[in-house]
């Protein structure tokens, strides 16, 4: 950002790291075991060792047919697919695959809550444009942005899982754009990673910052 810049109309946030601070542990075979033995009463018999590596099978299988450059899954088809093949009885597999992503989630849970700083910050642009555009998967962020409060506090939320591809690949970005009836210069990003939320929305002619920068920028 420079002196010439023009006036900030609007403001995208990333969300994990920038909003909302997250720790999960996807490799820990505890997270398999909860989910596991959650399956058992779901009709699916699979073992926390053979669960773990299908679902870090099929989740690189899917990514490398994606055929883009910076690919993303939704991991709830990943978890149906899963069910469908290990299921004991007759299940509902695409309702199955929704709460097995949700519940993997709560399984690998080890901490989630706001950062105070950054909630700050949406409230110093509350009168401006907002959005956030996150690599994540709407079948559990949107509920983890809902219960922190921040999801109905946006104008829109983009996650890649809707989208199929990744920041920083540049259609996320216009996508977002598209949703705001903005222009680049008039937009600001806020994130906490420095290609995805810095150097990528500057390439396309926004406005970036890191948000540890936007905190002492803004006075948060």
């Amino acid at each position: 950002m420079s002196r010439r810049d023009p006036p900030v109309v609007g403001v995208l946030f990333d969300c994990y790291g920038t909003l909302v601070d997250i720790l999960t542990d996807e490799r820990d075979i505890e997270t398999y075991r909860c989910l596991s033995q959650w399956l058992i009463y779901q009709g699916v018999r699979i073992a926390p060792e053979d669960l773990r590596n299908l679902y870090t099978c099929r989740v690189s299988e899917a990514l490398e047919l994606a055929g883009e450059p910076h690919p993303e899954v939704r991991v709830e088809e990943i978890f149906a697919g899963i069910c469908a093949e290990h299921a004991a009885w007759e299940v509902d597999t695409d309702r199955l695959g929704v709460e097995s992503a949700r519940a993997f989630r709560a399984a690998s849970l080890r901490r989630l809550g706001v950062i105070e700083r950054s909630k700050r910050l949406l409230d110093l642009f509350s009168a401006k444009k907002t959005g956030v555009v996150s690599n994540g998967q709407r079948v559990f962020s949107e509920q983890e942005m809902r219960m922190l409060e921040f999801y109905d506090r946006l104008g829109f939320v983009i996650f890649s899982s809707d989208l199929g591809y990744q920041k920083p690949d540049p259609r996320i970005y216009a996508a977002a754009l598209g949703r705001m009836r903005l222009s680049a210069p008039e937009v600001l990003f806020i994130g906490d990673n420095p290609g995805n939320d810095v150097d990528a929305p500057r390439r396309l002619g926004m406005q970036a910052l890191h948000v540890e920068e936007a905190w002492v920028r803004y006075g948060v």
